[in-house]
């Protein structure tokens, strides 16, 4: 006589056993690390060789890293500044840029180049047109002075665009000195982030009747 069916019995026990030690899903937990850097530019920007390391910094940072930028600068160096605009641009970093007392001409370009800006209760931005020195022939003085102001200009809507206005460029453009307070900046910011314009419209008086 063969007993088969306690055996095929006994089998299904096991699976049955099986199929309660397995879990019906399974959890798989990963941890990297979170690097935070933070540079300090504080006085005046120098030549382009002194910011090496923010710069290779800014180019091998990975995704999860986040950058603290923290300003206080009265500006200085066009080149340094625009490089080190470009590097924030191309960094696969969080850059965060901190405005801690102010921040002046490049260094105001340097804040707004942030992906994200912090800034404290008691500073200021100022915005103004380039200055440079030329040399060589009066021909070459004039072809450097068109190239440097359609250069200028168009870094500066490039970066200060939205937060500061087509209008208010044309004043710098002009020659016009715009300074903003931390009231001023915060709430340029907050309009941005609400997709409104951050000046009002300007509106023509109207004519008084006769």
């Amino acid at each position: 006589m063969h007993h088969s069916y306690i055996i095929q019995g006994a089998a299904q026990e096991d699976e049955d056993e099986d199929d309660r030690k397995v879990p019906l899903f399974r959890r798989y937990e990963t941890q990297g690390v979170i690097r935070q850097i933070s540079f300090y530019l504080s006085g005046e920007i120098g030549a382009p060789i002194h910011y090496t390391d923010l710069l290779y910094t800014l180019r091998s940072t990975s995704e999860s890293d986040i950058i603290f930028l923290h300003l206080n600068t009265q500006g200085g160096n066009f080149d340094t500044g625009l490089q080190i605009i470009n590097n924030i641009a191309a960094s696969p970093a969080h850059v965060i840029t901190i405005l801690e007392a102010r921040a002046y001409s490049m260094g105001a370009l340097i804040f707004l180049a942030g992906d994200e800006l912090i800034v404290h209760d008691t500073c200021q931005l100022m915005f103004h047109n380039y200055s440079s020195a030329l040399i060589g022939k009066g021909n070459e003085q004039q072809a450097q002075v068109m190239a440097s102001g359609k250069w200028f200009e168009k870094v500066m809507r490039h970066v200060c665009m939205p937060f500061l206005s087509a209008e208010e460029l044309e004043r710098i453009f002009r020659g016009e000195d715009i300074w903003l307070d931390t009231d001023d900046i915060r709430r340029r910011l907050h309009r941005i982030q609400q997709g409104l314009p951050t000046t009002a419209p300007h509106k023509p008086r109207a004519k008084k009747s006769e």
